[in-house]
């Protein structure tokens, strides 16, 4: 399970937080001088989980389609906005500057 601490220590995070199954805001760490507060990243949960449940029916309905294997279950996105990145997995997540964001070492923290 991801630690808060251990995504603020990602290279330039403005944030870190949990979420629930609904896309409640459960905890949350912001980065002193960050433009981000506590109701956009509420906001930002409820979109993790609407994209969450499209790129699942995408994903399923293209197995069935296809017959192809392999893209369900969707555990975790990338949402790339102007000028930050949100990146989440298993109901957390971490908001990165574009100019900063390293996929991989946010992707290891958030499968730990």
């Amino acid at each position: 399970m991801p630690d808060l601490n251990t995504l603020m220590n990602l290279a330039g995070a403005a944030a870190a937080f949990q979420y629930s199954d609904k896309g409640e805001l459960q905890a949350h760490q912001i980065a002193t001088g960050s433009d981000l507060n506590e109701t956009v990243l509420d906001l930002l949960c409820h979109v993790c989980i609407a994209n969450m449940a499209i790129a699942t029916m995408q994903a399923r309905g293209w197995e069935k389609m296809t017959g192809m294997q392999g893209f369900y279950p969707i555990e975790g996105f990338t949402f790339v906005g102007f000028d930050w990145t949100a990146i989440v997995n298993q109901g957390y997540g971490v908001v990165l500057p574009n100019d900063k964001v390293d996929y991989e070492a946010a992707y290891a923290a958030l499968g730990q």
